[in-house]
């Protein structure tokens, strides 16, 4: 790799920007492409696209030769917002999704060490915890509390970021008062349909491990771009 090239990969890296390196395995010509804003007539633009959205390298076929697309993609990040039952098991099997897993929560006999080992947990008010937390279009937010002092807060922090995902635990009684707080704070129709609401996919899920796997499941099915 070229001293330039690594230099264009790790200043993405620091600003958490997608790259694909595109590397000709015949004459070793490389290039570093963003998907993002590929050029449409660049012949490996949907590639480096499809490439990233997958998180997988591979090999394209081109005019001058196979061409091996190599993704670097910024870290997925989960921040949840309640140390409730049902984040024990959303933390552990988001963490083997490859997930990066933080907890906010300021009540701290909820949120321990003994209750969420090798989890990342935060005891600021959740919307200081956003804040610091600064979600990407690689984060997803999933508020867990019913309280709305701690959901309400997380969530207009949220609504304000790029995040690819945002989810709320609930009724649809619940979802529906929040919609008009969040309406009432200022938030119009098209930011607030970015929350999934209740949260996730309708399997039937009724343990709190369920619960999770219907959640994970939806953030998974949004992020890869599949139906909802």
């Amino acid at each position: 790799m070229r001293r330039d090239t690594l230099a264009q990969i790790l200043a993405a890296r620091a600003e958490k920007r997608p790259v694909v390196l595109a590397t000709n395995l015949l004459s070793g010509e490389e290039r570093v492409i963003d998907p993002a804003s590929a050029d449409p007539r660049d012949p490996l633009g949907d590639a480096a696209m499809a490439a990233a959205r997958d998180d997988k390298g591979r090999i394209v076929e081109t005019g001058a030769g196979e061409v091996f697309l190599n993704v670097f993609n910024p870290p997925l990040r989960m921040l949840v917002v309640g140390a409730v039952h049902i984040a024990q098991p959303l933390a552990e099997m988001a963490a083997i999704a490859g997930f990066d897993v933080t907890i906010v929560d300021p009540r701290r006999a909820f949120a321990t060490a003994a209750r969420f080992p090798d989890v990342a947990l935060r005891h600021d008010w959740p919307d200081d915890g956003v804040a610091d937390f600064a979600p990407d279009h690689r984060t997803a937010i999933v508020t867990l509390t019913h309280d709305p002092k701690l959901d309400d807060a997380a969530l207009q922090g949220a609504l304000s970021s790029d995040c690819f995902y945002i989810g709320c635990l609930g009724s649809k009684k619940t979802h529906a008062a929040r919609l008009e707080r969040l309406h009432r704070a200022g938030f119009e129709a098209a930011a607030l349909d970015r929350i999934h609401g209740p949260v996730g996919l309708a399997i039937g899920a009724k343990s709190p491990a369920e619960i999770a796997i219907s959640i994970l499941a939806e953030i998974v099915c949004r992020l890869r771009g599949g139906a909802l």
